[in-house]
């Protein structure tokens, strides 16, 4: 096991400017139109199929099953499973599934991913209400909510752990089956969910509406806006307004950060909400909500590796003392959804930025939080130099970050290029299969990035087309340099922008981008005397030993993700 020895701070000392973008400019790809190639991606991604197969469909669904008042096949999970957040794991269980089906075309993914949909759906019809969740006493909760008896803070509503968090995961899971797997029967179930949530919250007032959201809810605003596109009816609009925090949203959309001791993971997913809606209503200032807290958190709140929060709490942005102390530096949920955010914003605005960030949280963060060989996921990753991390086990340890870890790494693919008529947009160097099945044309790119400087693509099939290739020129690069069968091409190009070759391609073109790295010094965001060693986008490391190493492997205790070595 190799520790991480490392002094901090992040990249980007810059602050989005220009008007606010709700248009759609660009489209990214079906993830099954993006095969990876040989890489520690695609490991991760194998590894991470692994993982979801030794998981146990039925004590996932045992949760759902004992709140429709059915009888569970198998016991639950333990850990946060059968302690309050019951059935959140099945949730993000079904989105991982989805993804990895479509990432991959695995038929036993496949099977599995329908196993669990077929018994959810048996939950939902027992139920009768269109109700689905696994949240102990879920039936008597939503009565009191639904009759105005609402009691709610930080983690706790009425008594019960975050039970719209936890809902969220299952209406994100069905949205997931749907989008990425065509099933109508997710479909089917989610709008019927929909609609039940619907017939909870109509006698609520606003003012009730947003004391409710005083507790921990997810992207439960998210899900319902995508609700609206998906069944182009307005109403579902309405309802992911009305789940809106504005207590978030108000001082955001007067670019006023008051984020400070607030629970991380709590506001993001809000933040993706307002984006979503703001894209589906054409809402200028809910876009610059999202824009600005996206420059706050990346900007100024956030150290090397793309993550941010110690102990899943925002801490001063001019103060980063206990990111440095802590053992429970930044959280790999946080990074999930701002990975998550950023897509979203760079699909409005493709700005090489968005990009920059994407791939250093990608590799430095996403992708380290997996155990490369044997499995399991991270929960905190220590910035105190020397440190070491957690790793999760599939039969003791239920997160919020085993959930979102179980979906990180079969969705490498989704990133990596972007489209837009007539252009193809290259924004991250991973080995990888590229079908666009509108032009017919496959493009594959080879490359040991970041271990060496040369990126080759090759155009494996096309009927001499022609289209602008867009190669994204990193910040952190210099010199970079493209050619195109041996032949160097003209470009005048910067860092922070795109190399750009329009011509007619034809199969067998091959084009060659040298992009130089070197080391480089960043210091930490608050100007203390810590820095991190980086060689182009990554955070670089040394191994220091393994000793003291305590629960390296967790078990199912309640602070098991919590490293409690020297």
């Amino acid at each position: 096991m190799k520790t991480i020895l490392i002094t901090y701070l992040f990249l980007f000392c810059f602050l989005l400017t220009g008007k606010a973008q709700t248009q759609q400019e660009v489209s990214y790809f079906p993830l099954q139109d993006v095969k990876l190639l040989e890489s520690p991606f695609l490991q991760a991604q194998q590894t991470d199929l692994h993982y979801i197969m030794a998981m146990e469909p039925d004590r996932l669904l045992a949760p759902f099953l004992r709140e429709a008042g059915l009888t569970p096949k198998a016991p639950s999970y333990t850990n946060w499973e059968n302690t309050g957040l019951d059935g959140h794991i099945g949730g993000h269980y079904i989105s991982a599934l989805s993804m990895m089906y479509a990432a991959t075309g695995d038929t036993a993914i496949y099977r599995r991913l329908n196993y669990m949909l077929n018994e959810l759906h048996r939950a939902q019809q027992a139920v009768g209400t269109g109700f689905i969740g696994g949240t102990p006493g879920s039936l008597q909760l939503w009565k009191e909510i639904k009759a105005g008896n609402i009691r709610a803070g930080g983690f706790d509503l009425n008594g019960k752990w975050v039970p719209l968090y936890n809902i969220h995961k299952t209406y994100a899971a069905l949205r997931d089956a749907y989008l990425y797997a065509g099933s109508d029967l997710a479909r089917q179930m989610l709008v019927a969910l929909t609609d039940w949530m619907i017939d909870i919250t109509a006698g609520l007032t606003d003012q009730q509406m947003q004391d409710m959201l005083r507790s921990e809810h997810g992207g439960l605003n998210e899900t319902f806006a995508d609700v609206a596109e998906i069944t182009g009816d307005k109403k579902y609009l309405e309802l992911a307004r009305r789940f809106s925090h504005k207590v978030i949203l108000d001082p955001l959309v007067k670019d006023e950060d008051r984020l400070t001791g607030m629970h991380a993971n709590t506001q993001i997913p809000k933040v993706i909400g307002y984006k979503r809606i703001a894209d589906l209503a054409q809402d200028q200032n809910w876009d610059h909500a999202a824009r600005f807290f996206w420059n706050t958190v990346v900007n100024h709140r956030s150290v090397c590796i793309g993550g941010n929060s110690v102990r899943e709490h925002f801490h001063p942005a001019d103060k980063f003392t206990s990111m440095l102390n802590d053992v429970q530096g930044p959280e790999t949920c946080n990074t999930y959804n701002m990975l998550r955010l950023t897509k979203m914003l760079y699909q409005t605005s493709p700005d090489i930025r968005f990009a920059d960030y994407y791939e250093r949280a990608l590799y430095n963060h996403i992708l380290a939080s997996q155990q490369p060989t044997k499995g399991g996921f991270v929960y905190f990753t220590p910035m105190r130099p020397g440190h070491y991390r957690v790793y999760s086990q599939p039969e003791t340890s239920m997160w919020c970050c085993v959930g979102s870890g179980l979906e990180n790494h079969t969705k490498y693919g989704e990133f990596i290029y972007a489209h837009a008529k007539d252009t193809l947009y290259v924004n991250l160097f991973i080995p990888s299969r590229l079908t666009w099945k509108e032009k017919k044309i496959t493009l594959v790119q080879e490359t040991r990035f970041p271990d060496e400087e040369q990126i080759r693509f090759r155009v494996e099939k096309s009927k001499k087309k022609a289209f602008s290739l867009k190669l994204r020129y990193p910040s952190w690069a210099k010199g970079a340099s493209v050619s195109v069968n041996g032949k160097v091409q003209e470009t005048n190009a910067q860092p922070g922008e795109y190399l750009t070759i329009h011509r007619k391609w034809k199969a067998g073109d091959e084009i060659t981008l040298n992009m130089p790295m070197q080391v480089a010094l960043e210091q930490i965001p608050d100007r203390e005397n810590f820095y991190a060693f980086m060689y182009g986008p990554i955070v670089l490391a040394s191994p220091t030993g393994t000793e003291n190493m305590d629960g390296l492997y967790a078990d199912d205790s309640r602070g098991g993700h919590i490293a409690h070595g020297k």
